[in-house]
This record gives structure tokens, C-alpha cells and sequence, in this order.
């Protein structure tokens, strides 16, 4: 008998729904990143699908091996803790460094700086 057997069906249900909308969504993150044209727009699509794509995928795990080992399984929510802190923290930095280099090299379309009046304001 395979331990997954041993799953009652009002937690595989679950689970399995679980799985279904953390991939669907880390899917709809991924063609958002390959559909956006520029660097900008593409930062926001992978950023939440990553959060919430992990987490139903991180609950669903928790929840199935919490019922298959009989005892609360914990240390995923650690993992998942670790990804939505440090996306939000990488975007940002990518974000700024992408926004410097564009500023250096006298791109067009960029907002002002901190001090700045932008240009249709004078």
C-alpha cells in the first residue's frame, strides 16, 4: 500500500485544489513575464506569482505531510516565509539598479528624482 493511499479524501481534495491554484498562478506569472514588453512591467508578474503560487504549494505540502506523518509539519512555512520576504527585497533592488543605469545613460520616460520637479511641472 503506498503511503499516498493512506490520504483521506477530505484532505486530498484540498490539497490537490491547493496545488492546482499555486500552479495556475506561478503559470499566469510566467506568461505575464514572457507577454511584457519592458523590464519594468516584466518585475511585477513573477514577483506575485512567486508569492502566492509558493504559497498554495507550500500549504498543500504542509498539509498533506502533517496528515501523513500524524504530527504538525512546520518547517515548510519557514521556506515560504524566506521566498515572500526576499522577492519583495530583490524587485526592489533589480527595480533601482535598472532605474540608475537608465538614468546614467539619459533614457527617456523616467521619473524624477527624489528633489526634481518633473519637466511639465516647471
Amino acid at each position: 500500500m503506498s503511503p499516498l493511499q493512506a490520504v483521506p479524501l477530505a484532505v486530498a481534495i484540498p490539497v490537490a485544489l491547493l496545488v492546482v491554484l499555486g500552479s495556475t498562478l506561478t503559470l499566469i506569472g510566467a506568461l505575464g513575464f514572457a507577454r511584457l514588453s519592458t523590464f519594468y512591467d516584466r518585475l511585477h508578474a513573477p514577483t506575485l506569482a512567486t508569492s502566492w503560487g509558493t504559497g498554495g504549494v507550500i500549504i498543500a505540502s504542509a498539509l498533506m505531510f502533517t496528515v501523513l506523518e500524524g504530527r504538525p509539519v512546520v518547517h515548510e512555512f519557514v521556506i515560504g516565509i524566506c521566498i515572500v520576504v526576499t522577492t519583495p527585497v530583490t524587485l526592489m533592488m533589480l527595480a533601482r539598479a535598472a532605474l540608475q543605469r537608465d538614468r546614467s545613460e539619459g533614457a527617456d520616460g523616467l521619473p524624477a528624482t527624489g528633489g526634481e520637479t518633473p519637466p511639465e511641472d516647471r
